[in-house]
């Protein structure tokens, strides 16, 4: 039987936290079970349920996800891997982190949430976490002229002064 839902096992779940070292730097941990559904998606579970449970409940029903998105693996135009930590992924993951981290001030974190991409000049390239303060709002990518914002649409801020 094959199932849709694809549990990381422990050689596949340290593939993702070597990535993310790669990246971010730290000592990355990543707390709890990683669920791919798809060649790209990877969701964090941290419930009561094992692995045999969560296959018999997949044999029962349809399971469109288990957990909450934290992550999207990918490979460039090299065959190089990168992984970009969602909104929930940067935050679980933010304090282990240290490199890569781009701080916003007031204005740029407003901008950030709105949905759109910076226009600054960081001096790197690749994923950035980006960071208000003391909270962490997901992976920008940066290139020479700006800083990508992939914030869903369906989760940008519409006001124009929420953040103090």
């Amino acid at each position: 039987m094959t199932y849709r839902l694809h549990i990381l096992n422990k050689n596949e779940k340290e593939v993702i936290q070597s990535l993310l070292r790669k990246q971010f730097g730290g000592k990355i941990t990543i707390p709890g079970m990683l669920v791919k559904r798809g060649a790209e998606r990877i969701f964090l579970f941290q419930g009561s349920l094992d692995e045999k449970q969560i296959r018999n409940l997949e044999d029962w029903t349809q399971i469109e996800r288990v957990g909450l998105y934290f992550a999207k693996i990918f490979q460039d135009k090299q065959g190089k891997e990168h992984i970009r930590l969602s909104i929930e992924g940067s935050q679980i993951l933010g304090n282990q982190i240290t490199e890569n981290i781009f701080e916003l001030d007031d204005e740029l974190a407003q901008k950030w949430m709105q949905g759109e991409e910076l226009n600054i000049k960081t001096g790197k390239k690749g994923f950035l976490l980006m960071k208000h303060k003391n909270d962490f709002l997901g992976t920008g990518k940066a290139s020479e002229e700006k800083i990508g914002n992939f914030i869903p649409k369906s989760r940008r801020l519409k006001s124009k002064s929420i953040i103090n």
